[in-house]
């Protein structure tokens, strides 16, 4: 299970929780915080949880920093991370704080739920349709935005994509991290969801094959589409495959919810979350009988998507020389799934 769920003593209640944290990805610490936030959180998501009661905060400040860097750069992380979990209706109520050669960020989410609120991952039947609430390539995209400094990397991929396409791609993964996935969790009791696991360091694969086994029916799912940040998938293809990505390995960073869910409710639940916070999700495979596994079909389909609503992305570009933040905005339409 993604999350530990402890019954107690008293009142037919049960304390769930989960514990993650990683190394910073992106350039800006601000959404970085919202993005480890967020990524603790979606694990209560993943069993139907909405209502997180508590969170601490568990961060490790790098010795390799300056001081100058320190003051600066812990403080907008903390921010983040704070200003994700008020966004989700909860709290920051303590933590730690360590020296660590490598920064890292987390924390620990938890959420005393009645069994009503749970929704255990187990019940997939035959039948059940698998809907992925965002799209894949996210560790794609920030390498090729790192690489865009490295001459040698950059070299590799520069026929397949442009610089604009890669700004694009990497503002599209962070926008994509830090979204909570407390309305897919939501929209799950409405629609009857029977399973459901968060896509992250595993992939989408992995997760998938987890998920598999751990149901009660002889159930396999069979996955045909893979929806993916544009160009993405090309560049993936461009490194030799050592990201895996269309083999459905690519790790992830606060994906999104895969997802059983009776076939006669699935669309309704798409367009449900797409009305609701102007995002796509898709229908990307089948529940169907066998022992417990998970595969990708030999030639998947590469669905890049639609944005029906528009979206600013923020991103609070910084430059400890100068002491200055800059903030630049990006909106797009109805379009490919940028």
């Amino acid at each position: 299970m993604d999350a530990s769920v402890t019954p107690l003593r008293h009142g037919g209640l049960s304390l769930v929780q989960t514990t993650d944290f990683f190394y910073p990805l992106v350039d800006d610490p601000y959404m970085q915080g919202k993005i480890a936030a967020a990524n603790v959180l979606s694990d209560l998501y993943a069993m139907g949880v909405t209502e997180c009661d508590n969170m601490l905060m568990l961060v490790g400040i790098s010795t390799k920093m300056t001081e100058k860097e320190r003051d600066i750069v812990m403080p907008l992380i903390m921010r983040g991370f704070k200003d994700c979990a008020l966004e989700a209706g909860t709290n920051v109520t303590g933590g730690q704080t360590v020296m660590n050669p490598w920064c890292t960020i987390g924390g620990v989410a938890s959420s005393v739920c009645q069994t009503s609120e749970l929704i255990m991952p187990d019940n997939a039947v035959v039948g059940d349709v698998l809907v992925l609430t965002k799209p894949l390539g996210t560790q794609v995209a920030v390498n090729a935005h790192q690489w865009l400094d490295l001459q040698d990397r950059w070299n590799r991929i520069k026929l397949v994509v442009s610089e604009d396409d890669v700004r694009k791609a990497y503002l599209r993964s962070i926008d994509s991290m830090a979204r909570l996935n407390r309305t897919a969790a939501r929209l799950m009791h409405k629609y009857n969801a029977h399973a459901a696991t968060d896509v992250t360091g595993f992939g989408l694969l992995g997760h998938a094959q987890n998920l598999a086994a751990h149901q009660k029916n002889e159930v396999s799912f069979v996955i045909h589409n893979l929806p993916v940040i544009a160009k993405m998938a090309a560049v993936a293809k461009a490194c030799g495959n050592m990201f895996q990505l269309l083999q459905g390995l690519s790790a992830e960073t606060s994906g999104g919810m895969l997802i059983c869910l009776p076939r006669e409710q699935a669309a309704a639940y798409c367009k449900d979350i797409e009305k609701t916070e102007g995002y796509q999700a898709w229908i990307i495979g089948i529940v169907e009988k066998g022992n417990r596994t998970a595969r990708i079909i030999d030639k998947p389909r590469v669905n890049f998507g639609k944005v029906r609503r528009y979206h600013r992305i923020i991103c609070h570009f910084f430059f400890l020389n100068m002491q200055k933040f800059y903030v630049i905005y990006m909106s797009w339409g109805e379009g490919t799934c940028l």
